[in-house]
């Protein structure tokens, strides 16, 4: 782990997810690439009818006199930061800086959302998450000390999820954790014996060279099935692989990661497919 991207608006949230990616930066000597997105939309940057260049410069000088003092903490001291500000918020920008740098991680805070909200507009989080070709963890909660001890990581294991199966084995290793691997069973997605759940289990691990145990839990729901196992495992971590759905198809189909990350209690991984 050598680059480390923390996308940050000055929350309450996103402060503790930079206390985190300190903690991981110090434990693995990696750079922190600090990234702040103005709130000028690109329609403002173009058009002086909207707003006289001096006031745009007097904003963009505002916001970076802020950001040089969200970034004067204790905690980052002795590490390794790069500051990047973007003068307007594209979120799809997050996984555009994380390939520029080669990332190897990208960390943020959510708090999470609900209901309606959470159909029609969605966080902020949820949105790196549908573009990111690289893990997104995400920190619910204040954690400076994170370590996570047992990480359970759920998939269907059918062969498109072997990149991401093997990028969860490598990043448990990074972080000294002990790996779960669970296989969410379910009515609503063809409820399989478990002699049929072990054959596509075996399968998978054939091909993805993986000499695993993976367990197999049943549940009403794969999000419930997911959240319902890692509570009864005493997991400090959630992984699971996205599709990263967007437009119409993220509408209908939604996406188990994004859901994941909404309604978990603790830190969620998500690795793209």
């Amino acid at each position: 782990m050598k680059n480390i991207i923390v996308p940050v608006d000055f929350s309450e949230q996103s402060e503790k997810a930079l206390k985190v990616a300190a903690g991981l930066a110090k434990k693995h000597n990696a750079s922190l690439f600090v990234l702040h997105m103005l709130e000028l939309s690109p329609a403002i940057m173009a058009n002086t009818e909207y707003m006289p260049p001096e006031h745009i410069v007097h904003l963009m000088k505002l916001n970076e006199k802020r950001f040089e003092e969200f970034l004067d903490r204790p905690y980052l001291k002795d590490v390794e930061i790069t500051p990047i500000i973007k003068h307007y918020k594209v979120f799809s920008e997050v996984n555009d800086v994380a390939k520029k740098h080669n990332a190897d991680l990208i960390v943020m805070g959510s708090h999470g959302v609900d209901g309606l909200e959470e159909i029609f507009i969605g966080s902020n989080t949820e949105r790196v998450v549908r573009n990111a070709e690289v893990p997104v963890l995400v920190i619910k909660g204040d954690m400076e000390n994170f370590k996570a001890e047992r990480f359970v990581f759920a998939c269907d294991f059918k062969e498109e999820s072997v990149p991401s199966v093997k990028k969860a084995v490598d990043f448990a290793k990074k972080l000294k954790a002990e790996l779960k691997l669970v296989y969410i069973n379910t009515p609503a997605d063809a409820f399989l014996s478990h002699e049929d759940a072990y054959k596509r289990i075996s399968k998978f691990l054939n091909i993805a060279q993986l000499g695993l145990e993976v367990d197999i839990y049943n549940d009403y729901t794969v999000e419930k099935g997911i959240l319902n196992y890692a509570e009864s495992q005493g997991a400090d971590l959630i992984g699971i692989p996205t599709h990263g759905r967007k437009g119409l198809s993220h509408f209908f189909m939604g996406s188990l990661g994004e859901d994941i990350v909404n309604h978990s209690k603790i830190p969620v991984v998500t690795f793209k497919i």
